[in-house]
């Protein structure tokens, strides 16, 4: 199976990839102050996935 390379997606996917790598680090700042303000079971599942997924953009492996 061949490896998934960002950069041979279309032009379009390609800066959607982009925007979304650019916006996960703002949305992921605000859940960390909001589950230290008021932590909930829902708020912290939330900033796990939202802090896996900056990690996967972050190794590029998105």
């Amino acid at each position: 199976m061949a490896r998934f390379y960002r950069y041979r997606l279309p032009p379009w996917a390609r800066e959607w990839i982009f925007i979304c790598e650019r916006c996960i680090l703002p949305i992921v700042i605000f859940q960390a102050v909001r589950t230290l303000l008021i932590p909930t079971t829902i708020d912290i599942l939330l900033l796990g996935i939202l802090i896996g997924i900056l990690v996967a953009f972050r190794l590029e492996w998105i």
